[in-house]
């Protein structure tokens, strides 16, 4: 049980991307680490392929960095939505700066490109934001997961395998 006293927090809204949101959540918990998943309000989120309604176990006003050991930032459309909220900056820019791993998929590079913690760093996403990332300052790699420091990165369902193994690597190391 060597990652039963790990936390993560799972960032949700709207929209997320099915798989990108619950494989990480099942797959942490397979390992028994305690998942929570934060939302930008008490209500059910629903995934853009219709999977929900996900509850939510806290705000985003209710977490804060200390608590957890981990971040993991679903893609879909949610990311966008996710990027407004100061919030959700502060709390990307606070694993950041403490160098607590920030799992991004897919379209949520979009969240640490808002945070502005990408500039110098090698990341990957979907191919569609390719531009955005690369306009941040991220050394964009073609490749299903990409690890930089505290940084673990994928392009999309297809790479949920290798992000999340790499995500298991990064917290049986803190």
């Amino acid at each position: 049980m060597a990652l039963a006293d790990k936390k993560v927090l799972v960032l949700a809204a709207d929209l997320f991307e099915d798989m990108e949101l619950l494989y990480p959540v099942y797959r942490l918990r397979e390992e028994n680490v305690s998942v929570t998943v934060a939302g930008l309000d008490d209500k059910p989120v629903t995934g853009k392929k219709g999977h929900g309604p996900v509850q939510v176990q806290a705000t985003l006003e209710e977490v804060s960095e200390e608590q957890y050991d981990a971040l993991v930032i679903p893609g879909g459309f949610a990311p966008d939505m996710l990027r407004r909220s100061q919030r959700v900056l502060d709390l990307v820019k606070a694993f950041d700066t403490t160098g607590k791993p920030i799992a991004f998929i897919c379209h949520a590079g979009w969240v640490p490109i808002s945070a502005k913690i990408l500039k110098g760093r090698r990341a990957t996403s979907f191919s569609a934001i390719r531009d955005d990332m690369e306009n941040a300052g991220v050394d964009w790699v073609d490749a299903a997961t990409v690890v930089d420091g505290n940084l673990i990165s994928a392009r999309g369902p297809d790479d949920l395998g290798p992000w999340l193994r790499a995500l298991l690597v990064a917290l049986r190391n803190s």
